[in-house]
């Protein structure tokens, strides 16, 4: 579609324009035709379904937080005691063993119980009369259901992403002092990376996100430190 000046309606019968009509302009804008009429394509119409990102989105930013909250506190609490840097290693691999399975096996069981309550709410719904299975396929290819596979696969392998954060900040420093500020460091900002990405994602506020994943981070992390290092000077 062309859209041309006002001005270049009194181009002369031979389809010059006057001197004075030089600087007019010819516009192409792209046009779609709907139900015969033509309209303006002045945006992508390209449409994303962020409910159904939010199902695996929830798993993954969940397990990508747990993993490293986690597992970075395990290693800050055995560090509050044990100077050892073996130590603090093993107790975060253990950690990233157990806590990938458990957030494996937690996420598919949470998640396969909501998928079983919204089906069995969508056959209270219609009643299951007569041709009744053919409308509830067609009422779950259209809805937006959750998908306990994808959130137990998403869950278990973000987790071990956000694991291996503090694991791989401390495996190659001996230093005890420098090993802890190492991996508070990094920590902190895989917290803010991981909160970015998920704001990004899910087309939420960044700002907040980053900060919510950060102030939760260091606190987790701050209060396993202090309460390990307290019962071990109480030697218990």
């Amino acid at each position: 579609m062309v859209v041309v000046s006002p001005k270049m309606a009194n181009a002369t019968p031979n389809g010059s324009v006057p001197h004075n009509h030089v600087g007019a302009v010819l516009l192409t804008i792209p046009t779609i035709k709907i139900d015969g009429k033509q309209t303006l394509a002045t945006e992508d119409h390209t449409s994303i379904d962020y409910l159904q990102r939010a199902q695996w989105l929830r798993a993954a930013i969940l397990g990508a937080n747990d993993g490293l909250v986690s597992v970075a506190s395990l290693m800050m609490g055995v560090g509050a005691v044990k100077r050892d840097a073996k130590a603090m290693l093993l107790a975060g691999f253990a950690g990233l063993v157990a806590g990938a399975c458990g957030m494996a096996i937690g996420e598919f069981v949470a998640v396969y119980t909501q998928y079983e309550v919204e089906v069995g709410q969508m056959k209270r719904d219609m009643n299951m009369s007569v041709g009744g299975e053919r409308d509830l396929e067609m009422e779950m290819e259209r809805r937006t259901l959750p998908n306990p596979l994808q959130a137990t696969l998403a869950s278990a392998l973000c987790f071990s992403i956000g694991a291996l954060v503090p694991l791989l900040s401390a495996a190659f420093i001996e230093n005890y002092r420098t090993r802890i500020i190492v991996v508070v460091a990094m920590s902190c900002l895989a917290l803010v990376v991981f909160g970015w990405v998920g704001a990004k994602l899910g087309k939420t506020p960044k700002l907040k996100s980053c900060v919510r994943f950060l102030l939760g981070g260091c606190i987790a992390m701050s209060i396993t430190f202090g309460s390990t290092k307290l019962l071990g000077a109480s030697a218990l």
